[in-house]
């Protein structure tokens, strides 16, 4: 079974916890992505359900699939949100953001009375770290922004590297909210939770790509099926 095949299953088991009537999350990235197939599939047969897009890229790919959509202005209470994840521990903490949509995805999951996530079973580590991690920062003080964000990791990995994410033409990423991304690589996150905290208080971080206590429910899809796991 490939990958792909693997993220459609952990998509079409998600739409076990979905209800007519709910008010969802959609998140961002290509397993999401799934997700919003299986769920356009649902709504052409009749399913009500309104969502609430982590990025741009998710409200044209749902708009374009038929989902109907609304905003956290409009809806500020979700009753679950559906992402995938770049890395998943086992107390489901959570290393999100190679799409670029941390802090929407964030900020989405937080107005979300549950988060689900799904997967292929490469995602899920005994530690978070080794896929590097999105910080998002404002362009203006970057240097000395990045220099704060190298200090902070430096602390739990010596060898830490903080890079500017660039585009397919090498200039600075740039957010749906206007902003840039470094990618810290650490190779292993002790203690996520402080680090979460120590580089929240860092002037010109704007958010970063620890989920911690947020997910409720991973779904991790392999060659022998989907596994179903609940936060401890």
């Amino acid at each position: 079974m490939d990958i792909e095949t693997q993220k459609r299953h952990a998509a079409t088991r998600a739409l076990d916890f979905i209800r007519p009537g709910m008010r969802i999350g959609l998140g961002t990235g290509s397993t999401a992505r799934h997700f919003l197939v299986v769920l356009a599939e649902q709504v052409r047969a009749g399913f009500d359900v309104i969502g609430v897009p982590t990025s741009e890229t998710t409200r044209a790919d749902a708009e374009r699939l038929g989902i109907k959509l609304t905003t956290l202005d409009e809806t500020p209470e979700l009753d679950l949100t559906v992402d995938g994840a770049d890395e998943i521990a086992p107390d489901l903490s959570l290393i999100k953001g190679g799409g670029g949509a941390l802090l929407r995805e964030k900020i989405v999951a937080a107005a979300s009375a549950g988060m689900v996530v799904i997967a292929d079973e490469s995602k899920w580590v005994p530690t978070l770290g080794r896929f590097p991690l999105p910080v998002e920062v404002v362009p203006f003080g970057f240097a000395a922004t990045r220099r704060a964000v190298e200090a902070t990791t430096a602390k739990y990995c010596a060898a830490a590297s903080v890079k500017l994410r660039c585009d397919k033409n090498g200039h600075a990423f740039v957010t749906d909210g206007g902003h840039w991304i470094v990618d810290a690589s650490m190779g292993r996150i002790a203690n996520p939770k402080l680090l979460a905290d120590q580089l929240a208080a860092i002037p010109g971080v704007v958010e970063h790509g620890l989920f911690i206590g947020m997910a409720t429910t991973a779904l991790i899809a392999g060659p022998g099926g989907v596994r179903v796991v609940e936060r401890p």
